[in-house]
């Protein structure tokens, strides 16, 4: 029992440069996430640029 108690408390208490590291983790994270969200951005608005256009090229003009 004293040695599980030992082991909890040591999990608790992280050191600091832990917390530092896991600071940085996060903000790459957060910088990963506003990098895929820019570029999924783009992609929807070409895709709705492009879709107007192609939908634009079937539609019959007189006598066609």
């Amino acid at each position: 029992m004293a040695q599980q108690f030992a082991q909890q408390q040591h999990r608790s208490v992280e050191p600091q440069s832990q917390i530092q590291e896991d600071t940085q983790k996060a903000a790459r994270s957060q910088e990963q996430e506003d990098a895929l969200d820019a570029v999924l951005d783009d992609i929807s608005s070409t895709l709705e640029t492009d879709a107007e256009t192609y939908v634009s090229s079937f539609v019959q003009k007189g006598g066609e």
